[in-house]
Protein backbone atom coordinates (compact mmCIF):
# COMPACT_ATOMS: atom_id res chain seq x y z
CA UNK A 1 0.00 0.00 0.00
CA UNK A 2 1.34 3.44 -0.91
CA UNK A 3 2.04 6.12 1.66
CA UNK A 4 -0.76 8.22 0.15
CA UNK A 5 -3.22 5.34 0.51
CA UNK A 6 -2.17 4.85 4.16
CA UNK A 7 -2.77 8.53 4.87
CA UNK A 8 -6.09 8.70 3.02
CA UNK A 9 -9.51 8.04 4.44
CA UNK A 10 -10.95 5.09 2.49
CA UNK A 11 -13.72 6.66 0.44
CA UNK A 12 -14.28 7.48 -3.21
CA UNK A 13 -17.37 9.54 -3.95
CA UNK A 14 -18.49 10.06 -7.57
CA UNK A 15 -19.68 13.60 -8.34
CA UNK A 16 -22.28 14.28 -11.03
CA UNK A 17 -24.12 17.29 -12.45
CA UNK A 18 -27.71 17.34 -13.65
CA UNK A 19 -29.65 19.91 -15.69
CA UNK A 20 -32.65 19.34 -13.42
CA UNK A 21 -30.98 18.32 -10.17
CA UNK A 22 -34.18 18.30 -8.04
CA UNK A 23 -35.82 15.89 -10.53
CA UNK A 24 -32.64 13.80 -10.66
CA UNK A 25 -32.56 13.49 -6.86
CA UNK A 26 -36.15 12.31 -6.79
CA UNK A 27 -35.56 9.89 -9.68
CA UNK A 28 -32.33 8.44 -8.24
CA UNK A 29 -34.01 7.89 -4.87
CA UNK A 30 -37.17 6.37 -6.34
CA UNK A 31 -35.68 4.23 -9.11
CA UNK A 32 -32.11 3.44 -8.04
CA UNK A 33 -32.69 3.22 -4.27
CA UNK A 34 -30.62 6.21 -3.09
CA UNK A 35 -31.58 8.15 0.04
CA UNK A 36 -31.15 11.84 0.74
CA UNK A 37 -28.29 12.65 3.11
CA UNK A 38 -27.86 16.40 2.52
CA UNK A 39 -29.55 18.77 0.07
CA UNK A 40 -28.39 22.40 -0.25
CA UNK A 41 -30.84 24.35 -2.43
CA UNK A 42 -29.72 27.29 -4.54
CA UNK A 43 -31.53 30.05 -6.39
CA UNK A 44 -34.33 29.40 -8.90
CA UNK A 45 -34.85 25.78 -7.88
CA UNK A 46 -31.21 24.79 -8.42
CA UNK A 47 -29.18 22.53 -6.17
CA UNK A 48 -25.85 23.90 -4.96
CA UNK A 49 -24.82 20.56 -3.46
CA UNK A 50 -26.48 17.26 -2.65
CA UNK A 51 -25.28 14.07 -1.04
CA UNK A 52 -27.19 10.86 -1.69
CA UNK A 53 -26.42 7.64 0.18
CA UNK A 54 -26.40 4.17 -1.32
CA UNK A 55 -25.66 1.49 1.26
CA UNK A 56 -22.31 2.48 2.73
CA UNK A 57 -21.49 4.57 -0.36
CA UNK A 58 -22.48 8.00 -1.55
CA UNK A 59 -22.63 10.26 -4.58
CA UNK A 60 -22.56 14.03 -4.63
CA UNK A 61 -24.39 16.07 -7.24
CA UNK A 62 -25.48 19.55 -8.12
CA UNK A 63 -27.15 21.61 -10.82
CA UNK A 64 -25.34 21.70 -14.16
CA UNK A 65 -26.29 25.36 -14.61
CA UNK A 66 -23.67 26.33 -12.06
CA UNK A 67 -20.55 27.87 -13.55
CA UNK A 68 -19.53 29.89 -10.54
CA UNK A 69 -16.35 27.94 -9.79
CA UNK A 70 -13.44 26.23 -11.53
CA UNK A 71 -14.78 22.75 -10.88
CA UNK A 72 -18.21 23.41 -12.38
CA UNK A 73 -16.74 24.99 -15.52
CA UNK A 74 -14.75 21.79 -16.26
CA UNK A 75 -17.82 19.54 -16.46
CA UNK A 76 -20.04 18.74 -19.45
CA UNK A 77 -23.34 16.92 -19.56
CA UNK A 78 -23.76 13.76 -21.69
CA UNK A 79 -26.14 15.62 -24.04
CA UNK A 80 -23.44 18.27 -24.60
CA UNK A 81 -21.12 15.47 -25.74
CA UNK A 82 -23.63 13.84 -28.08
CA UNK A 83 -24.49 11.25 -25.43
CA UNK A 84 -20.86 10.20 -25.02
CA UNK A 85 -19.64 9.18 -21.59
CA UNK A 86 -16.35 10.11 -19.98
CA UNK A 87 -17.00 8.04 -16.86
CA UNK A 88 -19.53 5.69 -15.35
CA UNK A 89 -20.57 4.61 -11.89
CA UNK A 90 -20.65 0.97 -10.75
CA UNK A 91 -22.78 0.15 -7.71
CA UNK A 92 -22.55 -3.17 -5.87
CA UNK A 93 -26.02 -4.46 -4.97
CA UNK A 94 -27.37 -7.59 -3.30
CA UNK A 95 -30.16 -8.12 -5.84
CA UNK A 96 -29.38 -6.87 -9.35
CA UNK A 97 -32.72 -8.14 -10.67
CA UNK A 98 -34.67 -6.01 -8.18
CA UNK A 99 -32.67 -2.88 -9.09
CA UNK A 100 -33.10 -3.71 -12.78
CA UNK A 101 -36.89 -3.85 -12.39
CA UNK A 102 -36.92 -0.57 -10.45
CA UNK A 103 -34.76 1.15 -13.08
CA UNK A 104 -36.94 -0.10 -15.94
CA UNK A 105 -40.06 1.01 -14.09
CA UNK A 106 -38.55 4.49 -13.83
CA UNK A 107 -37.89 4.65 -17.56
CA UNK A 108 -34.15 4.01 -17.47
CA UNK A 109 -32.84 3.19 -20.94
CA UNK A 110 -31.11 -0.17 -20.65
CA UNK A 111 -27.65 -0.18 -22.25
CA UNK A 112 -26.66 -3.75 -21.34
CA UNK A 113 -29.39 -6.20 -20.38
CA UNK A 114 -29.17 -7.99 -17.06
CA UNK A 115 -27.04 -11.10 -17.25
CA UNK A 116 -24.70 -13.39 -15.39
CA UNK A 117 -21.12 -12.24 -15.97
CA UNK A 118 -18.20 -14.55 -16.90
CA UNK A 119 -16.12 -13.03 -14.07
CA UNK A 120 -18.87 -13.66 -11.50
CA UNK A 121 -21.89 -11.76 -10.36
CA UNK A 122 -24.99 -10.60 -12.16
CA UNK A 123 -25.59 -7.11 -13.44
CA UNK A 124 -26.73 -4.60 -16.05
CA UNK A 125 -26.01 -1.08 -17.29
CA UNK A 126 -28.49 1.71 -17.96
CA UNK A 127 -28.79 5.43 -18.58
CA UNK A 128 -30.52 7.62 -16.00
CA UNK A 129 -33.02 10.35 -16.85
CA UNK A 130 -30.28 12.71 -18.12
CA UNK A 131 -28.09 10.17 -19.89
CA UNK A 132 -25.48 9.31 -17.26
CA UNK A 133 -24.38 5.67 -17.58
CA UNK A 134 -24.73 3.51 -14.46
CA UNK A 135 -23.88 -0.15 -13.87
CA UNK A 136 -25.35 -2.23 -11.06
CA UNK A 137 -24.17 -5.69 -10.18
CA UNK A 138 -23.66 -8.29 -7.52
CA UNK A 139 -19.95 -8.63 -8.30
CA UNK A 140 -18.05 -7.14 -5.34
CA UNK A 141 -14.33 -6.66 -5.99
CA UNK A 142 -13.72 -6.39 -2.23
CA UNK A 143 -14.82 -9.97 -1.60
Amino acid sequence: MSEIAKATKAAIIPCLRYSDAPAAIEWLCTHFGFSRHLIVPGDNGSILHAQLRFGNGMIMLGSASRDDNEYSRMLKQPDELGGAQTQTVYAVVNDADAVYQLAKKGGARIAIEIKDEDYGGRGFSCYDLEGHLWSFGTYDPFE
